[in-house]
This record gives structure tokens, sequence and C-alpha cells, in this order.
């Protein structure tokens, strides 16, 4: 992977944890401390078997309203830099979802800063789940 791949994106294809962090390492030597999510696809969500999840995003709202997080959260927390990774379309069981690696001088600011981006990337971006269960389909509420 190219270090010149956007900091933050939105896809259908999978992606590379170990890139994503590499990429996030070369902005800067500076980094001490490193914090990392990887969201994952479940095969049971609400006591139901679940075959595929179907992700779907306003585009034009979701990828800019992703940026400003990465801005906030790095002037927030101090952070060096920060990457967000969300796909879209269907994922199945075990399929990465969603990935964020903050960096910063030292682990409280990076690791406070990826369980802030991940809780508002949920509250405040435009992207949608649906589940395919043996039930039928069914839109999963927004903000669980």
């Amino acid at each position: 992977m190219s270090e010149n791949v956007e900091a933050v994106r939105i896809q259908l294809e999978d992606f590379s944890q170990d890139e994503e962090i590499r990429a996030l390492k070369a902005s800067s030597l500076r980094m001490g401390g490193i914090a990392t999510f990887l969201g994952c696809a479940r095969d049971f969500s609400e006591g139901r078997e679940v075959s595929e999840i179907s992700f779907d995003a306003y585009d034009r709202m979701a990828l800019p309203e992703m940026r400003k997080l990465r801005e906030e959260a790095i002037a927030r927390f101090g952070l060096i830099d920060a990457r967000i990774v969300h796909r879209l379309g269907v994922v199945r069981g075990g399929d990465n979802i969603v990935f964020i690696a903050t960096g910063a001088e030292h682990r409280a600011p990076a690791l406070e800063a990826c369980r802030w981006i991940i809780d508002e990337l949920k509250e405040r971006v435009p992207i949608w789940k649906k589940e395919t269960t043996p039930q039928g389909d069914s839109w999963v509420t927004p903000h669980p």
C-alpha cells in the first residue's frame, strides 16, 4: 500500500490492518503509542443467525463527516495522526467492517481518541446496516 492512500476512506474492498498501521507509523517517528479498533461482522445478532450484513452510506455526507472526525480527534487529543476506514457493501461473519488507528506521543491520548472516534462515527456518520437472517432482512437501529 502506498503511503499516499487517503487516511480516511469508505470502500467496498477489504483492508489490511498491517498496511494501515504501517502508513500511520510512516507519518512520524514521534509516535510512542498507537491504538487500533477493528470492527468485524458477527454471524449472530439479537438472538438470530446473520448470514450477511449490507452497509450503505450517504457518501456526500459520510466521507466529509469522517474527515471532520479525524481532524477533531487530532486537535482534541493532540494526536500525531489518525486513520479511519469503513467498508460498504456486503460482508459476512468474520469480515472486517471498520478500522481506526490513532497515533500519539503517548498511549493515553491514542487510546482515548480511538474510542472517541468509533463512538462519534456511530453517532454522526450516515452509514446504515441491514442484516440478512432466516427471518428476513432488517435494518439495524442506527445508534445501538
